[in-house]
């Protein structure tokens, strides 16, 4: 196997690192890398902070077969680097489709189990990894297994949102859910402040929902935004097109307070004062940024950070609007922040799911985000939450055991899957996440 050298970045662009990468595109030859130079399995590189990054890494995005599927039950069976996209658009047309999406369609069934994702409706159909049947595992001695949660539940847990550290994700039997059409019909309205928000959120009945906020706001009008509330339409699936692509990093100015404030404040006026009906493809509801190819690159050579927390119900209410002043005081905000309800649903000991509301900022790369990511974190932690480890690029490891508090089982698990440690990131090592 041939080794290439190359810069591997976080999706926010802000954390990167050198390092050797292999591409496999047979299981003999993964399994022959595996045993050379055992080290940590890769995706789509769509996690924004240091999830993805290694001084030697294994890209598995050329192992991207599907195996077989079953039209009568909709088990899927595909390997690892098969994107959510491939399966949207591969099954949509027969009336199937994962039954839980990230938000973007880039992201691979290896790294959808990895993270245990989540999507508009969580509050209904829980995390990704609650709808995989089985998996095969491959450890650092080439050697494979099949788990499940009735053969191994453990070692099965401790792989669902384990970040690849109990080994690398060959295949996964998946069972996808019933897609009654090929396009959504959202309901948009505004949102004048995050107690409207919160309200609406808690009345809203729709299968799938979300919520844009405008983090710039400051005042009575804090926490306002567009609330979405989406069902299936009856029109056929229709293929995305191309997308178009931003060609080089924009300029310093382009995420400046003035022009992110402009934007918003025209992004929040768009939609009608008594709320307005549309429809909209599939891909264009669930993967709304997969239009703009590198839309990173916006934010430019700096890069940026995201910060994903989830509250519980009863802290939500307080910590929110804290978080929201800390970000519109800072200046640096961006048109990209999300709110949304999350239900109960986990698939393993690492998953971030829990009940109760997350959001999602996108921080722009300055001097002061470090401050301000301290800042919110803090507050995350003080609320009994937890921040999304796919997204996260500055947690301090003495918070792991607060936020996630399966984190000594999932480490006992993985040291006996793993006990030369070859499948740490850095990030797991940044957060001591291994022990």
């Amino acid at each position: 196997m041939r080794w290439k050298n190359d810069e591997l970045r976080g999706w926010g662009g802000a954390l990167k690192t050198q390092a050797t990468l292999a591409r496999p595109e047979r299981h003999s030859a993964l399994k022959a890398t595996l045993q050379d130079t055992p080290c940590p399995a890769i995706g789509a590189r769509r996690s924004y902070g240091d999830a993805n990054l290694a001084t030697h890494a294994i890209d598995m995005t050329r192992l991207d077969r599907f195996i077989s599927f079953d039209k009568e039950t909709g088990l899927l069976e595909a390997e690892a680097g098969v994107t959510i996209a491939d399966m949207l658009n591969t099954f949509a047309p027969m009336g199937f489709m994962p039954a839980t999406m990230p938000g973007t369609g880039f992201a691979t069934l290896g790294g959808c189990i990895a993270n245990d994702v989540h999507g508009k409706n969580h509050h209904l159909a829980g995390s990704f990894g609650q709808h995989v049947e089985s998996l095969v595992l491959m450890g650092a001695d080439g050697k494979s297994q099949r788990i499940s949660l009735k053969s191994k539940p453990k070692l099965f847990r401790a792989t669902i949102g384990g970040l690849g550290q109990t080994g690398v994700i060959i295949s996964a039997r998946l069972h996808l859910a019933k897609c009654p059409a090929g396009r959504m019909v959202v309901h948009e309205r505004r949102m004048e402040d995050l107690d409207a928000f919160l309200d609406a959120f808690n009345a809203s009945r729709a299968d799938f929902q979300v919520g844009w906020l405008d983090m710039t706001a400051k005042g009575i009008h804090m926490g306002r935004g567009i609330m979405e509330e989406a069902h299936f339409s009856h029109d056929r699936y229709i293929r995305p097109k191309k997308a178009r692509a931003v060609p080089f990093n924009a300029p310093g100015f382009a995420m400046s307070r003035p022009v992110v404030k402009a934007f918003n404040w025209l992004y929040y006026k768009r939609v009608p004062e008594d709320g307005r009906d549309v429809e909209r493809p599939l891909h264009k509801f669930f993967f709304p940024l997969d239009g703009i190819r590198h839309w990173n690159r916006l934010y430019g050579k700096r890069g940026f950070h995201q910060f994903q927390c989830v509250l519980p119900d009863d802290e939500a209410p307080a910590t929110l609007p804290l978080m929201l002043e800390a970000v519109a005081s800072s200046g640096l905000a961006s048109p990209l922040s999300v709110l949304k309800r999350l239900g109960h649903g986990r698939g393993g000991m690492m998953s971030f799911p829990m009940e109760g509301f997350t959001l999602a900022v996108d921080i722009v790369n300055r001097s002061a985000a470090k401050g301000l990511l301290a800042r919110l974190n803090e507050l995350a932690r003080h609320a009994g939450g937890r921040v999304y480890l796919a997204k996260d690029s500055s947690l301090e490891a003495a918070y792991l055991p607060d936020m996630y508090p399966e984190l000594a089982d999932f480490r006992a698990e993985v040291e006996k899957a793993d006990p030369s440690r070859a499948f740490a990131t850095d990030l797991v090592n940044r957060l001591n996440v291994r022990g």
